[in-house]
């Protein structure tokens, strides 16, 4: 996949592109679903099949001091959508010049313009410009006077489990329901980054943890997890089971900056600088504290033969 981040340095060979637009986040099934209309567009029509997004996320630039709320970072989402075999990733730079922009300067100047599309899918909730002024109608006619094709993708819904959407996979992993983010994903969500140095505690105690900072990733419920481990680079990489604890380790205090503490079953090594993906797979357990350390490392024990179990 080739990965452009300045709209205005697209080189001839990668115009022309059949493109999905939208911000992406989690590349859930309603994601999927708009990326594989635009696939078949693109199959149909022998042009390259792109994506459009928007980095930072629109959000973060409207409400900087909101709470943090992406679902994968930026590098995470390029590998996902390049697992399913997009082409060519269009990540315009989102600030002011983006944000008062009005939806006909939008699709003259950076779609027809910059990126030279062929055709654009469209979620049908889609909204561009300066106040979210265009919506899938507007992008249509604009579509038609700037010689780029519209298609409007439907909204997917889970039957009963209600519409699939980035909120509703956010509030999933806020109460603690990682299969039910899933079922609306379509794989595991997935927490990526690079294990960096922490307290070490883990190793003295016989359970030492691959440690990862969750700086502005939505955070899931604070406890214990099952999860699934892939080591994407250096001499481990493989896939693996592991047990890990998300939070601020009420039982040395807590308070610190909430992060990631995976314990990888089976497995000896070191981590530290390899970047991982892990995916949470069942929710085990609430933070705790322990009266000694005796009982925490006995809850240690039964966590990891629970994540054992429910991995098997």
């Amino acid at each position: 996949m080739k990965r452009h981040s300045d709209p205005g340095a697209i080189p001839p060979e990668d115009r022309g592109a059949v493109c999905a637009i939208g911000n992406f986040d989690g590349v859930h099934l309603g994601h999927r679903a708009t990326i594989d209309l635009a696939r078949g567009i693109a199959e149909a029509e022998g042009a390259p099949l792109g994506v459009v997004t928007f980095e930072p996320h629109p959000r973060t630039y409207f409400a900087p001091d909101g709470p943090d709320f992406r679902l994968m970072t930026a590098d995470a989402r390029a590998r996902r959508l390049a697992s399913i075999d997009v082409e060519r990733l269009y990540e315009l730079p989102f600030g002011e010049a983006l944000a008062t922009q009005t939806p006909e300067a939008f699709a003259r100047d950076v779609l027809a313009g910059q990126l030279g599309i062929a055709h654009a899918v469209i979620g049908a909730d889609f909204r561009f410009g300066a106040r979210r002024a265009g919506d899938a109608e507007a992008l249509a006619a604009l579509g038609r006077a700037h010689g780029f094709g519209v298609t409007t993708a439907p909204i997917v819904s889970l039957g009963a489990g209600g519409e699939v959407s980035s909120t509703a996979i956010r509030e999933a992993l806020t109460r603690g329901d990682p299969r039910a983010a899933a079922a609306m994903l379509g794989h595991l969500h997935r927490i990526e980054g690079e294990v960096i140095h922490g307290e070490k505690r883990g190793r003295t105690l016989g359970y030492p943890t691959a440690n990862m900072a969750l700086d502005g990733l939505h955070l899931p419920r604070f406890g214990v997890y099952a999860v699934r481990v892939d080591v994407l680079d250096g001499p481990h990489a493989g896939r693996h089971a592991g047990a890990a604890s998300l939070g601020v380790r009420p039982h040395y205090g807590g308070g610190d900056a909430p992060n990631l503490e995976t314990f990888l079953l089976d497995f000896d090594g070191d981590l530290y600088g390899a970047r991982l993906s892990v995916g949470l797979q069942d929710y085990l357990r609430p933070e705790a504290a322990f009266d000694s350390e005796a009982a925490f490392l006995d809850q240690m024990a039964e966590d990891c033969a629970e994540a054992r179990r429910r991995l098997a």
